[in-house]
């Protein structure tokens, strides 16, 4: 299996959540070796992509430094893993992705346009070598060893429109994209309140995200699935994994886990060469992980 790219530049135009304002979202093709980079167009600034470019993970997943930063990156990383890019520079001209309907879809139809470029370099991945985790409280993630790479995923919310969910997911591209891609964000009109009242938010509206008031869902088309709050943690997990900046190799688990926990185990995984091990996908005793990118 090669290291993959796009095949040409596409770029499109979406609203950014907390702004409220248009975001211009570019991807370009990158030569082998070169990882996934974010750039700012309108600071001239790159951002490369890996645990210690996380700067904030309180409302989503941020990466920058003193100069700037980029907000909401998940949604997008996750396609980014699905798709097993490699290498991309990821251009925008404002502080935060486009949020565009509070899903993935989107970034699927993007890179479905631009298309996927073989390289010629073998494809590197982390195979995890040691179960890993990062708890508060009773929530918890965790990556364990593992031949195909697979999420698992429970939350339980006091909320008679969430409670108890769950979903499990053997990873592969064609079932992210049945089965996760569209899962959306959600959010309470009681937070969203107070968000908007500090600048932030302020571009969330039902089109790009599930509403909840009390006691029930706002949206008035309903779920796209019956667990899609479930399914929507995982979304953010693959994205939150793709920080490391290379598809991984393990069995992800977790209760009630966030972007915070998230951080807290990619960066633990690196932070021991003991957990870990770079090899080529053609170097794995199991075929499994390079079929599920077919």
């Amino acid at each position: 299996m090669q290291q993959r790219t796009i095949k040409k530049p596409v770029e499109v135009i979406g609203i950014g959540l907390h702004k409220g304002e248009p975001v211009k979202l570019r991807l370009e093709p990158l030569d082998v070796d070169s990882g996934i980079v974010f750039y700012r167009e309108d600071l001239a600034m790159s951002i490369p992509l890996c645990p210690s470019s996380v700067i904030d993970t309180r409302m989503a997943t941020v990466i920058g430094n003193e100069r700037g930063f980029i907000s909401t990156i998940e949604h997008f990383l996750s396609a980014i893993y699905a798709y097993g890019i490699d290498n991309l520079r990821v251009v925008v001209d404002g502080n935060e992705m486009p949020i565009m309907d509070g899903s993935s879809v989107s970034f699927c139809l993007l890179l479905d346009e631009a298309g996927i470029e073989m390289q010629d370099a073998p494809k590197k991945i982390i195979r995890v070598k040691e179960v890993i985790e990062a708890k508060e409280g009773d929530k918890f993630v965790r990556l364990v060893p593992h031949e195909y790479a697979a999420f698992d995923f429970r939350i339980k919310f006091d909320h008679p429109a969430i409670g108890e969910q769950s979903e499990y997911f053997r990873f592969s591209t064609s079932g992210f994209v049945e089965e996760i891609a569209r899962a959306r964000t959600f959010g309470f009109a009681k937070d969203i309140q107070y968000l908007k009242s500090q600048n932030l938010a302020l571009g969330a509206t039902l089109q790009n995200a599930i509403g909840l008031d009390e006691y029930k869902i706002l949206n008035p088309e309903g779920l796209r699935f019956d667990n899609e709050f479930a399914r929507h943690k995982i979304l953010d997990a693959m994205g939150d994994m793709m920080i490391v900046g290379y598809n991984i190799l393990a069995k992800y688990e977790s209760f009630a886990g966030s972007h915070k926990l998230n951080f807290e185990l990619t960066s633990k995984l690196l932070s021991d060469s003991k957990n870990y091990e770079f090899v080529t996908v053609e170097t794995l005793q199991s075929k499994a992980f390079a079929k599920s990118f077919a």
